[in-house]
């Protein structure tokens, strides 16, 4: 089997692309020319997978990539996933993961209308919800650039489906986290704080809203949901979450009581990190990938926080205090 992802640098990109190979997946990554690379999270990997230069804005060079490697799964992970900046840089935001959705799926329908396509939607797209939890049916009601974008690469991949038979499938994705996640995303913003508290290496962190509510899983658990959608007999979509919420503050809670901190004395809140329309509760229900793809999470939250403390800790007391 032959995998094509785009996105493959990051957090989701690599975990799949592990998952992938170690099911025997000829794995094939999409990455954009840049002046500098960044390919911390798959370095691991380099030797394992082939690297294609391409660019979701470049309708040709996906159309040739596909062209040549002949992938029976496409996983398009790309996008422009930093929801504050999409309030910066709203028509690049659009441009990327909306129609770049689109220029991928043409790229698709053009040259092998069979191949297997996962469109990596969001729980962003519920936005202002309107029932809860959220289920496939739940109406959306986006509160970002950024969700917006998502709604619209989502009903593409529907269309495209339904138009050309195009077996196309979106994961519906509540937040994810791991390790690898940035340092730009509050999770990781707040592990990365507490280890390097912990450390004696800074003394604060500065967050936004500490009541947003957010579902929050491990993402080596989501995209074996990914690939299990894959291989579903038929292309559907699917809210994949573990059906619980915790605000921010529990998150930091969490994280700060397990190094042994009162996060009291360390967390301050900057306005600068306060969104222009607020996302505040989020909960999915992932009963019909349990039902119809037998998927689970298996890291809860406790343990999802925990393993991100770890790792920050780890990764600070094997490097230089110069280099942090």
């Amino acid at each position: 089997m032959k995998a094509l992802i785009s996105g493959i640098t990051g957090q989701d990109g690599s975990y799949l692309a592990e998952l992938l190979l170690s099911k025997g997946y000829e794995v094939n990554g999409i990455v954009r020319r840049a002046s500098t690379e960044n390919f911390e999270r798959i370095n691991h990997l380099r030797d394992k997978i082939v690297l294609k230069q391409a660019d979701l804005l470049d309708q040709l060079s996906l159309i040739n990539v596909i062209s040549e490697i002949k992938p029976d799964e496409i996983y398009n992970l790309a996008a422009m996933s930093f929801v504050p900046t999409s309030w910066l840089q709203p028509v690049l935001t659009g441009e990327f993961t909306a129609l770049g959705v689109t220029k991928m799926l043409e790229a698709v329908r053009l040259v092998d209308k069979s191949i297997r396509y996962y469109q990596a939607s969001s729980s962003e797209m519920f936005g202002k919800v309107r029932e809860t939890p959220q289920t496939e049916d739940t109406p959306f009601y986006p509160r970002s650039p950024y969700g917006v974008a998502k709604l619209y690469g989502h009903w593409i991949t529907i269309n495209y489906r339904e138009s050309y038979g195009i077996p196309g499938s979106s994961g519906i994705l509540f937040n994810h986290e791991s390790p690898r996640r940035g340092l730009e995303f509050v999770t990781r913003k707040i592990t990365d704080g507490a280890a390097r508290i912990k450390m004696g290496l800074t003394d604060a962190i500065y967050l936004g809203n500490m009541d947003a509510s957010r579902d929050w899983g491990f993402a080596g658990d989501y995209v074996r949901a990914m690939w299990l959608m894959m291989q579903n007999d038929t292309p559907e979509d699917f809210v994949i979450a573990t059906n619980e919420t915790h605000t921010v503050r529990e998150f930091v809670e969490e994280a700060f009581a397990y190094c042994d901190l009162d996060w009291k004395e360390h967390v301050k809140i900057d306005p600068r990190f306060m969104r222009p329309a607020e996302v505040d509760y989020l909960r999915g229900n992932p009963a019909k990938a349990k039902k119809l793809l037998d998927w689970e999470p298996e890291v809860n939250f406790k343990g999802l926080v925990r393993m991100m403390v770890d790792a920050d800790l780890e990764r600070m007391k094997n490097r230089n205090t110069s280099d942090l």
